[in-house]
């Protein structure tokens, strides 16, 4: 078995462009998301349409709730933004999508943790954006009871994956569509694949036109995400 895993599009459909057209080259056989899609002031409706035909599972991230509830508190203008861009189809879709799921009774999905779709779980950040492994002892802490071989999540947008001492793994493909501390703005996503009854990820790095996902965002009045577009560099998000 060999899976696609995406995360954090945040609506740059440009990106996510890029790394489907990759994905068709890795020969696999479906792909996961794990939330975060549409929030971002580049193409929310266009990214909305390409995910929904995919055929792998898809869960919310917390900017995915924001989108669907206007009323929740974490909700910012670019959740704004996208709210308004999406059918009544698309936001249906995207209310209807759960907090975590299991493929295949294997694979764990979540965004954040288990337990939150705001909590981090395998990097801590954000003093100055750098990021660090937290403590083994939370790490594990946040996995008691997922007893799955592999555990997907994304929210940090950082590429990583960890080995637990039971075997355990907790893997992030790190961000489709808007990079933080990588410094470079290469899409990211991952291919995890089952061999001889052992799980191996690759973390791939795609390069897209970053520039034009950077016009877009000018053009609809957000040109402060303009720089970490095309640089890969952020000292705040600018949500």
């Amino acid at each position: 078995m060999r899976l696609a895993v995406l995360s954090d599009v945040h609506g740059n459909a440009v990106a996510l462009d890029a790394v489907l057209a990759d994905i068709v080259t890795q020969s696999v056989d479906a792909t996961l998301c794990l939330g975060d899609h549409v929030s971002g002031p580049m193409d929310p409706a266009g990214v909305a349409e390409r995910l929904m035909t995919l055929d792998g599972p898809m869960i919310a991230g917390n900017h995915d709730r924001w989108v669907v509830e206007p009323r929740q508190s974490g909700q910012g203008t670019v959740d704004r933004f996208a709210a308004e861009q999406l059918s009544e189809v698309q936001h249906k879709w995207l209310a209807a999508l759960p907090a975590t799921a299991v493929f295949n009774n294997e694979i764990f999905l979540c965004h954040g943790t288990p337990a939150s779709d705001e909590q981090n779980w395998i990097d801590g950040w954000y003093t100055g954006r750098a990021a660090i492994l937290p403590n083994e002892e939370w790490v594990t802490s946040a996995a008691e009871g997922i007893n799955y071989p592999i555990m997907l999540c994304g929210h940090t947008h950082l590429a990583r994956s960890v080995r637990l001492r039971d075997g355990r793994r907790i893997i992030n493909p790190g961000a489709v569509g808007f990079q933080l501390v990588h410094g470079s703005p290469d899409a990211r996503y991952a291919v995890i694949e089952r061999r001889g009854g052992r799980w191996f990820t690759t973390l791939r790095v795609v390069e897209y036109d970053h520039e034009a996902a950077a016009a877009q965002v000018v053009a609809n009045g957000f040109a402060a995400w303009a720089e970490v577009l095309n640089s890969g560099w952020a000292q705040s998000a600018p949500f």
